[in-house]
């Protein structure tokens, strides 16, 4: 008899193919002695949408809600219909004694395989592969350990729970939202309070009043001749500043009448070392992305997805982790022998011959549930073959985890105290003992920081101001320092800023600041599981809001829209918090550990679906379009909506069964020639121009002519492939790309279905 191998994808099936020695080509599958290998291209099986269930939901009424399939149906997704019948012939011969799920190792992962299986009618025994990587030696010893299905089953009830909750709570209520208000409102458990997190921080910088500060600094001359830059503190506050001008004018006047000199009462000298940054989990990875190369978080998803399927050099990418099992300690040698080339080479070397304890500060067992960090795996690189955003990637992450392995950063710490005239001034400087790990990132253009994603002076806290490091002279106790000259200085308290990509996944991780309740055991849930949606699904939950018109951006900032502000006071105030994720994890995970019974969670979300969709159809708001155009609508004669799409402008049509959508500018990666700014494509046909924002505009046929002269620094095939988008774009004007890549992944999400 022989195994049948269930992969998530053709890429990785093929990996398994190809270490179990499985060779013959069959209808989606490859066959061997004992093995046959299949996949999935992501989910080929989801839960049914509500027209399976009765013809009369094919229309949107209210009088139909709330709908409560039980129990759920199963429907093969029509554009993968052909992979699941050659999935479900394979699993149904007779030589096939047992099932081995090889899909991704997790909660989703589980989902995607035990979906196809009950819709296929499975009755034979299941093993399970758990690997965080598809490398040959990963392969290999998790066939040699593969587990039995049956430990899974709770996991799988976790996964199945979560599905069939988001369908009943996100259809219904997006249905509910559309019928009362007729337009198009989606909402959910997870895109909704991601909305009502950016409302909060838009209504704080709206709020926000600037409130101006004022400091004095000092110059002067120290030891020999050196010169010497002194910032005041305030003795008591501590802060290097004041919101009070007549005092700061007061000790201004004060020190410059004086004449005195300043007197070193302190210098304090303190050694320090600092360790390298933790390594990346997938969200890490995804903001400094945005932070250093713009990427967006789906970007960046597709990029390492390439990496880690194509290349293989690269573990397993959708991890909330950021350490290493102790399991993986004694591979850290192989894996620096495989990324050590090129310009790691050296790198690499210097830690090549060292011991790795499974105590290092980057081990812990205890920190990583389904997957470890994301690191090179033992596959061999060939750094030619990357694109340059896969190299930029790869390096992103080889750098972090080259860091890790380096000994710290060591520096001393000079801070000197000066009085002058009664008044506290302050002097800092560093003096750099080791490099440590500061020396993996000296040929490179990233500084290894490991931000937190504070974005600014919080309110009217200016304590956060401190002085700039300096060389200093090098002075002792009591030496004096002359030649003094002050400058006031000025600034104003800022707002916290708006978010861009990498702060609003920052947010969506850790939301418990935006949670309005104080529960410390639901702040701890979101915690521990990543907040809303998963490390998988924020990439697409953010895409998804653009792709609504929900959200727009303004350069690198995300804003709300006239649409978005007015779903948050019409959708029901639970979908609105964190702390509807935070209960539905904490059960899950209750779930997951066999401590609670599917049964028990599934009976509560139907009592509180019905609940929500009541207090929406007496809800008593209303909805107005303001962003109607005179222009109507070609196929119903409705006027029609001016809408911003993350990268485009459209007009949409008004009636949601209309559909209508016609681009009006997008745009482009083509740059200007005089700001070197990306340039929008507006118009349609022969008529097309681009229009940059300093005035400059150009049609597209001399855009084509330029570019083919000047030829220097861009390729024909750059150029072919920039035209071959946008004809494509123009036949399918809205997130036609993402809406493909979605269907295919094993992230779809009924919380997000419109």
């Amino acid at each position: 008899m022989k195994s049948l191998v269930i992969a998530e994808k053709p890429s990785v099936a093929r990996d398994i193919a190809r270490v179990l020695r499985c060779q013959k080509q069959c209808d989606g599958a490859i066959e061997g002695e004992k093995y046959i290998v299949t996949w999935g291209l992501g989910h080929l099986v989801e839960l049914a949408d509500p027209e399976a269930y009765d013809d009369k939901y094919k229309e949107w009424k209210m009088e139909h809600l709330p709908m409560m399939p039980d129990p759920f149906r199963l429907e093969v997704i029509g554009q993968t219909g052909k992979q699941y019948r050659a999935v479900k012939n394979q699993l149904h011969r007779k030589d096939v004694g047992e099932v081995i799920i090889a899909t991704d190792a997790g909660r989703e992962g589980e989902l995607v395989a035990r979906l196809i299986l009950a819709k296929a009618g499975n009755t034979k025994p299941l093993k399970r592969l758990w690997i965080s990587s598809v490398t040959d030696k990963a392969i290999r010893e998790g066939f040699a350990h593969l587990k039995d299905g049956k430990e899974y089953q709770d996991l799988y009830d976790a996964a199945l729970c979560r599905a069939e909750a988001d369908w009943l709570v996100g259809i219904n209520a997006t249905r509910a939202l559309t019928c009362k208000y007729n337009a198009q409102l989606s909402c959910g458990r997870v895109q909704t309070p991601t909305l009502a997190i950016i409302a909060k921080r838009e209504q704080q910088i709206k709020d926000f009043v600037p409130k101006p500060y004022y400091g004095i600094t000092a110059h002067g001359k120290a030891g020999q001749a050196s010169v010497i830059s002194l910032t005041w503190q305030d003795k008591k506050s501590g802060s290097m500043s004041s919101f009070d001008l007549e005092k700061i004018k007061g000790i201004e006047e004060k020190l410059k009448k004086s004449g005195a000199d300043g007197v070193v009462e302190e210098v304090k000298r303190t050694d320090k070392s600092v360790c390298a940054p933790l390594l990346y989990d997938l969200t890490e990875l995804q903001r400094e992305a945005n932070r250093r190369y713009q990427y967006s978080a789906k970007e960046t998803l597709n990029i390492i997805q390439r990496l880690y399927e194509n290349h293989k050099v690269l573990t397993y990418p959708r991890t909330d982790s950021r350490y290493l099992s102790s399991d993986i300690v004694p591979t850290l040698k192989e894996r620096l022998a495989a990324c050590g080339t090129g310009p790691y080479r050296k790198l690499a070397g210097k830690v090549m011959n060292q011991q790795f304890s499974a105590k290092a500060s980057f081990v812990n067992d205890g920190k990583v549930s389904d997957h470890h960090a994301i690191i090179p795996t033992e596959q061999f690189v060939q750094l030619d073959h990357m694109t340059i955003d896969e190299r930029r990637i790869y390096d992103l992450v080889v750098r972090r985890f080259l860091a890790v392995l380096y000994p710290p950063y060591e520096y001393q710490q000079v801070r000197i105290t000066v009085d002058i005239f009664g008044e506290k001034f302050l002097a800092g400087g560093k003096v750099t003992k080791s490099k440590g790990w500061k020396a993996v990132y000296e040929d490179s253009e990233i500084s290894g920081r490991d931000e937190d994603g504070d974005d600014g002076l919080n309110g009217d806290d200016i304590k956060q101001e401190t002085f700039k490091d300096q060389e200093l002279p090098s002075l002792e106790k009591g030496a004096a320092v002359k030649n003094l000259s002050f400058a006031r200085t000025e600034g104003k308290t800022k707002p916290p800023a708006h978010f861009n990509e990498a702060t609003l996944l920052s947010a969506m991780e850790n939301p418990v600041a935006y949670m309005e309740s104080k529960d410390r055991a639901m702040a701890k849930t979101l915690g521990e599981t990543g907040g809303l949606g998963t490390v998988a699904t924020r990439a697409d939950i953010i895409e998804k809001l653009f792709g609504s018109f929900l959200l727009e951006k303004k350069g690198q900032e995300i804003y709300l829209t006239s649409k978005a502000r007015q779903l948050l006071d019409l959708v029901p105030e639970d979908l609105r918090k964190p702390e509807l994720t935070a209960d539905w994890e904490m059960k899950l995970s209750r779930i997951a550990g066999g401590k609670m019974k599917r049964s028990v969670f599934m009976k509560d979300i139907r009592s509180y679906t019905s609940g929500l969709i009541e207090e929406i159809r007496e809800g008593d708001g209303q909805f107005h379009h303001d962003n109607l155009t005179n222009k109507k609508c070609p196929q119903c004669g409705k006027r029609l909506l001016l809408v911003k799409g993350k990268n485009s402008e459209l007009l949409v049509c008004q009636d949601r069964e209309c559909g209508y959508r016609e681009t009006i500018s997008r745009t482009s990666n083509a740059r200007c020639p005089k700001c070197h700014k990306k340039m929008e494509l507006r118009g349609s046909g022969d008529g097309k121009i681009f229009v940059c924002r300093c005035g400059y505009k150009e049609k597209l046929t001399a855009f084509q002519e330029r570019r083919k002269k000047e030829g220097a620094g861009v390729s024909k095939r750059d150029v072919a492939k920039y035209l071959e988008r946008q004809k494509k774009e123009e036949k399918e004007p809205i997130n036609s790309a993402f809406k493909d890549a979605f269907a295919k992944m094993n992230v779809l999400c009924k919380d997000d279905k419109k």
